[in-house]
């Protein structure tokens, strides 16, 4: 097996591993930290988050220049250019340090109506201990984009794979002996610096690569800002996006309500990772397409296609939640998070559509037109956040994502037209096909659904019994009603893929 298919194998292992794990320990660390304490946790990392923008970008852009001096076995050149790069890692990471020495000494300012004095005592330590690990963490991460741009996959994965399993093992272990958010903190940056000393041996003692600044020429600093200044936008909004409801909540609230916002956000973000584990297999083909210079048609049939797997996989997780998703967080972290599972939900509601057309982002970025969706992401996402701030003020976390779910959007409307004006995209054809029967479908499951959540009781036993009934009726509706014959072939093929599976296992 090549590196890239044991590298992608590797990527979901990561996804559900991450996804099973924190299910597990989230509701460990709130019963052990306590509501206020995870919830301060939480807003000090997404207040250390806004800061870790200034990589800039320069991780996806030290994959793309090393990959092409590679394939150009041009030695010189990319001893010169990550020589150079690590040059600016090194400004950036005094600067990431004099901001984070700015934003310390105005804490008491910036949290003044919302965190009592021992809670910015605690503040203040993780926030300094974050912005060092910061500090090494941005340039040390240039040794994983070496290893990706040089394809190898397998190690930095399995690696990191590793260090999750142990840094979960090891939080557990802290919790259970009485330690505290700080204690979580200083673990992470330990892991982290281990991390980045296994990863330079590797690149420099198996890869014998090389930093050598040959020659600083402005003009190329010039060039590697100009690639990474969108996928720098893109982190802005990926902040505003997963982090500024807790920002604002921590500014205007208390800790509890960060908290209850950050289990809702964790909820809503699995949601999204299923689903990206899904479409990120056809963004290949998208290249491919694009490439080939098929017509737009045919792009649409792709996106199609795409758009109704991940669809039908994600209204499945969506009916369940709706149905049984307040028992699930009442038993997960307990009634207090109530709001959790609103926010969970209106987060779902509001994302599937996004997610299902993601072939149509990576479309964008095969042909290199990602811009304008930067841009009108970064405007509404901005402006949401700010409705979002005002909302919360007398609906707290859950006016906070109303807010941003909103500029979400907006921002999904206009590029519906962008992709059907600019892009060439038949936008109605995808909508007509990707509701086509699934509508119905999800309906009449969801009313299956209501009479099963009648079956008595409350506990996990309870909650699996139901969970496996509405996947049993969800599943026979949509197989034998909704799905069309591509998509039935594809449940046949992976069903007769288990069977011999099960047959070698057997012999």
């Amino acid at each position: 097996m090549s590196q890239l298919k044991k590298g992608a194998a590797l990527n979901y292992i990561t996804i559900i591993l991450t996804n099973l794990v924190g299910l597990l320990i989230t509701p460990y660390m709130i019963r052990q930290l306590g509501n206020a304490e995870f919830g301060l946790y939480s807003l000090v990392g997404a207040l250390v988050g806004y800061i870790a923008i200034l990589d800039f970008g320069l991780g996806h852009t030290i994959i793309r220049f090393v990959a092409k001096y590679k394939a150009e076995n041009d030695k010189k050149g990319e001893e010169n250019f990550l020589a150079t790069t690590m040059a600016i890692y090194l400004f950036i990471s005094i600067i990431v340090i004099l901001i984070g020495a700015i934003c310390n000494t105005n804490l008491e300012f910036i949290f003044q109506s919302s965190l009592n004095n021992l809670e910015l005592e605690k503040a203040k330590i993780m926030f300094i201990i974050l912005i060092f690990n910061l500090a090494i963490v941005l340039p040390g991460g240039a040794f994983d984009a070496i290893l990706q741009g040089y394809e190898q996959f397998v190690f930095p994965k399995a690696l990191n794979i590793i260090k999750y399993i142990v840094r979960s093992i090891m939080l557990v272990g802290i919790l259970y002996f009485g330690g505290k958010a700080i204690s979580i903190v200083i673990l992470d940056t330990i892991m982290n610096m281990i991390i980045i000393v296994i990863n330079g041996f590797y690149v420099f003692k198996k890869l014998k690569v090389t930093f050598k600044l040959h020659k600083f020429e402005t003009h190329f600093v010039k060039e590697i800002f100009k690639y990474s200044f969108w996928i720098f936008i893109f982190m802005i909004i990926a902040q505003f996006q997963w982090r500024s409801g807790q920002m604002v909540l921590g500014i205007i609230s208390d800790t509890t309500s960060v908290a209850i916002f950050a289990v809702g956000i964790m909820l809503g973000g699995y949601y999204g990772a299923f689903s990206s584990a899904i479409s990120s297999l056809f963004i290949p083909r998208a290249t491919q397409m694009t490439v080939a210079k098929v017509s737009n048609e045919e792009l649409t049939d792709m996106m199609i296609r795409v758009g109704r797997i991940s669809f039908i996989s994600l209204i499945f997780i969506l009916g369940a939640f709706l149905l049984f998703g307040k028992q699930f967080v009442f038993l997960w972290v307990g009634e207090a998070y109530y709001d959790a599972y609103i926010i969970a939900l209106i987060i779902m509601f509001a994302y599937t559509v996004p997610l299902v057309q993601g072939f149509a982002n990576a479309i964008l970025e095969a042909r290199n037109m990602l811009a304008f969706k930067a841009l009108i992401y970064f405007v509404f996402l901005i402006l949401g956040t700010i409705l979002g701030a005002i909302l919360a003020k007398k609906y707290n976390a859950i006016g906070m994502i109303s807010g941003i779910v909103f500029g979400w959007f907006i921002c999904q409307n206009i590029m519906n037209i962008y992709y059907q004006k600019t892009i060439g995209l038949n936008i109605i054809r995808f909508f007509n096909e990707l509701f086509n029967k699934t509508i119905l479908g999800f309906v009449f499951s969801i009313i299956i659904g209501l009479l099963i959540n009648q079956i008595p009781g409350f506990d996990w036993f309870n909650f699996i019994i139901k969970a496996v009934l509405f996947t049993l009726v969800f599943a026979s509706v949509f197989y034998f009603y909704v799905v069309n014959n591509y998509e039935k072939e594809l449940v046949n093929n992976f069903l007769t893929k288990l069977k011999l599976i099960s047959k070698k296992n057997e012999k």
